[in-house]
């Protein structure tokens, strides 16, 4: 059972002014509004580098996640298909050991018989 694995994409750059805008209109859910107490630009450069860097990272991790869940599927595939190959070889092994006994017993009996 192959799964099927699809990208997809995700827009970091350059921000999406609607979203902005939307972000600025929304009611801030506490009351306390949180204040920049330095320089605006420079502090939301710093969070744009900081998501992009997540964002980044984040894409990383699950194309990790990706290449090591592709991995172990395809490694239980392989032990699935060795466990049934040994239990194939065994049952061939038993029938091939029932027949040469069975052989060794008539040749005893011919054996016997070819005496008597």
């Amino acid at each position: 059972a192959g799964a099927a694995y699809e990208p997809h994409a995700v827009r970091m750059l350059p921000l999406d002014l609607d979203w902005l805008r939307a972000l600025g209109a929304r009611k801030w859910p506490s009351r306390r509004v949180p204040v920049c107490a330095g320089d605006w630009d420079a502090s939301f450069a710093s969070l744009v580098r900081q998501q992009l860097f997540v964002s980044l990272f984040r894409a990383y991790a699950e194309s990790l996640a990706s290449e090591n869940a592709s991995r172990l599927a395809a490694m239980q595939a392989a032990e699935r298909n060795i466990e049934e190959r040994i239990d194939r070889l065994h049952v061939r092994y038993r029938q091939k050991r029932q027949a040469d006994i069975t052989e060794e017993l008539l040749d005893v009996v011919a054996g016997f018989e070819a005496l008597r």
